[in-house]
């Protein structure tokens, strides 16, 4: 089945899709240098905790090849990378991939060997010692999607009995697919691995406002790839469950995750936290999938996640194709409308926290957890190597 590039790599060169343009237009930015990554990320021209992670790593990666670092001993070498790494890291605080990739990426700098070497061979092992890192973060993630998407597939064919026969549908919300990640997905992962296997009868995207992640990139993602989909409001939800969760044999909310903390609590995108609540009251499974890069095991509970907030224009203004007077969309041509006073005072947060008491099902590719008598997660088995107490 064909898949959606958001990313574009060979070493020295990095193509990041625009996706402000989508869905009209296909176009692809450069990226060479950490400023450029920071201002893609920042701007949401890449989003997606994966994606970010990947696009700060590769770009930096690109920086290296091309030059960028002019220090001529190991120890400035490596004070470099670490530095332009933690400027990169203040780009979204919230999503945990990336700091999780720049802790790797600073490891792998400082254990290239070295030993009988002098400069300038001890900067260039430095070099590549990150470079190869960075790009086994790109190869990895796709590695790990396709693993989610079977496990999560697995977990909720269990669930239901879900067969050709007896297909289940789901609601997914924001975008967690090709163009969130380096490929197939998380969420829409498991959503496109149903569907591979014919055990997915519909699937549901939200609009998911301010943004509209869902209904400028998840729906699609969705027609590309000839999934039979439906595009929902955020409000309405609640009605879908209510009224045909029954007809439609609707099973689960699947969603991704930018940060899952010790306990489960999951941050998302702003809304997600409403849908487990609707998804607890009408009895839908909800499941959480992400890369076990994606989990924060230093933090406790939710209450320590950092949430980002962003600029009161992105709720009071909104940017498109123009539709012309016979209804037909314009590619060529785009425009920003104001869809609200501008004097209203704005409250902007990007994400939201799940408590984990209303998540049935955190998915990795490593297998599915699920909470255990005591209402708790328990990723050791999972994380073996990062579980301690």
């Amino acid at each position: 089945m064909a898949s959606l590039q958001a990313i574009k790599y060979s070493r020295g060169k990095l193509l990041v899709l625009d996706q402000l343009r989508l869905p009209h237009e296909h176009h692809y930015d450069e990226v060479s240098t950490a400023e450029e990554a920071f201002e893609c990320i920042r701007s949401m021209r890449v989003r997606g905790a994966p994606a970010i992670a990947i696009v700060a790593a590769l770009a930096h990666a690109v920086e290296l090849h091309n030059g960028g670092c002019k220090a001529t001993t190991p120890e400035d070498t490596i004070a470099y990378i670490e530095s332009r790494l933690d400027y990169l890291k203040e780009s979204r605080p919230t999503a945990v991939d990336l700091s999780n990739a720049i802790a790797l990426l600073k490891l792998a700098a400082r254990a290239a060997k070295l030993k009988g070497l002098a400069h300038p061979e001890a900067k260039e092992a430095i070099l590549n010692s990150y470079m190869e890192a960075a790009e086994n973060i790109l190869a990895k993630d796709l590695e790990n999607n396709t693993s989610i998407g079977s496990h999560g597939a697995a977990w909720l064919q269990q669930q239901y009995d879900a067969t050709s026969d007896r297909p289940l549908s789901v609601l997914t919300h924001c975008n967690t697919g090709s163009l969130a990640t380096s490929g197939h997905g998380t969420a829409l992962g498991i959503i496109r691995s149903l569907h591979a296997q014919g055990l997915l009868k519909h699937a549901f995207c939200t609009e998911t406002r301010p943004y509209n992640q869902g209904s400028r990139l998840t729906s699609f993602e969705l027609v590309f790839e000839g999934i039979p989909a439906t595009l929902i409001t955020d409000s309405m939800a609640a009605a879908l469950f209510a009224q045909r969760r029954a007809r439609m044999n609707i099973g689960a909310v699947v969603v991704g995750a930018d940060r899952v903390v010790r306990n489960g609590d999951t941050a998302n995108k702003i809304g997600t936290y409403a849908l487990a609540v609707l998804a607890r009251h009408h009895g839908v499974k909800f499941v959480v999938a992400a890369p076990t890069t994606s989990i924060d095991l230093e933090t406790e509970t939710g209450d320590g996640i950092e949430i980002e907030e962003r600029k009161p224009e992105e709720l009071t203004q909104i940017s498109g194709a123009v539709v012309g007077p016979d209804g037909k969309v314009d590619t060529t041509r785009t425009a920003r409308v104001a869809i609200a006073d501008q004097r209203i005072a704005v409250w902007n947060p990007a994400f939201d926290v799940t408590p984990h008491a209303l998540i049935d099902a955190i998915v990795t590719e490593r297998g599915t957890v699920v909470k255990g008598a005591d209402g708790r997660f328990d990723f050791s088995r999972v994380l073996p190597e990062r579980w301690r107490w």
